[in-house]
């Protein structure tokens, strides 16, 4: 099982009208937060947004844009780099309603 970051603060967002079905984010994901296609259509889908550690693979490797994500910024960023080196998270939120 994945590792779950934090509810609700990840940048990952995903437009299915632009989506081609190419299945690169399933591909290039290491958390498998994409799955491409069903039943019905064969378009990728979010699985689990809160498993996405926002490195960036996806949107990169989405020929068509359909994928937006700020890699390397946010809560989830800034709780992984407080583990490594040992400090408290800082990710920018105004108010701490994320954090």
């Amino acid at each position: 099982m994945a590792l779950t970051y934090l509810k609700s603060v990840v940048s990952l967002s995903y437009d299915e009208k632009r989506c081609v079905g190419c299945g690169k984010c399933e591909e290039v994901c290491p958390h498998g937060v994409f799955s491409v296609g069903n039943a019905d259509k064969k378009k990728a889908r979010i699985v689990e947004k809160d498993l996405c550690m926002e490195c960036g693979a996806c949107a990169r490797n989405c020929p068509v844009e359909a994928i937006n994500v700020n890699a390397g910024v946010g809560c989830a960023a800034a709780f992984i780099m407080a583990w490594f080196t040992g400090g408290e998270p800082a990710c920018g939120c105004s108010g701490g309603e994320c954090c």
